[in-house]
């Protein structure tokens, strides 16, 4: 479904990713693991359009992504949730997911949001509370439902555990199980790496900028140095 090749992205001459390659099958749940400054975020910038590659090239079902702006990748099927949620603070938890689907035309725009309602029943609750007045976890909670108001076949998702509390922890990780049970393909970054093994299939260790390990979830997580470096393993 997406194959990235000889990736190398630059912020003015820092060379930030040096020639990473990885694929993402259809329907997995595939997480990258690193530190910070490894380049995690920047990979995602670059596969939902916010950054350009110097070289290599990424294809989505297929198709190269290289050059197609930010807007256009949403429309090809792919949605990206940032790190830090990013939502619209002086918006409506309604008019946040409205957002979410400025790229269709479609009269289903209604039922997806009753979707994603059903996915999040506290967004129901709150559906015409100021976004920014929400608590951590229910901001992820829209930030999520923003994305899938697009009509991904592949979300992105970009350390969604980040500040909140681990029961919220679990309750996020279940609900991306759960969309990608319903046919959504999930590339996950994320610092808890315990908890993104658990539920991936299949994950790659990003080191400044370059991808030593990959392979199975288990595998990985049984690795030493995986354990050592992110497990909090000694």
């Amino acid at each position: 479904m997406l194959e990235v090749s000889d990736l190398h992205v630059y912020y003015g001459e820092i060379h930030a990713l040096k020639g990473i390659s990885f694929q993402v099958g259809q329907g997995e749940i595939v997480t990258l693991l690193g530190n910070n400054g490894a380049g995690k975020t920047t990979t995602l910038r670059t596969l939902s359009g916010l950054l350009a590659p110097r070289g290599g090239d990424v294809r989505f079902e297929g198709k190269s992504l290289v050059g197609v702006p930010p807007h256009d990748v949403v429309l090809r099927g792919i949605t990206h949730v940032p790190e830090g949620r990013r939502i619209f603070n002086r918006l409506s938890v309604v008019e946040n997911l409205e957002m979410g689907a400025y790229t269709r035309g479609d009269s289903a725009i209604a039922q997806d949001m009753e979707h994603v309602f059903t996915i999040f029943p506290r967004l129901r609750e709150r559906r015409k509370q100021v976004a920014g007045t929400l608590s951590g976890g229910e901001q992820q909670m829209l930030a999520i439902g923003r994305a899938l108001m697009a009509k991904p076949r592949l979300l992105l998702l970009d350390e969604p555990s980040m500040g909140l509390a681990p029961v919220l922890v679990e309750q996020i990780f279940e609900t991306v199980q759960a969309i990608n049970r319903q046919g959504v393909t999930i590339l996950l970054v994320e610092q808890n790496a315990a908890m993104a093994l658990s539920i991936a299939e299949r994950g790659y260790v990003l080191e400044t900028g370059r991808l030593p390990l990959e392979g199975r979830a288990r595998e990985l997580a049984d690795n030493p140095e995986v354990r050592r470096a992110y497990l909090g393993e000694a």
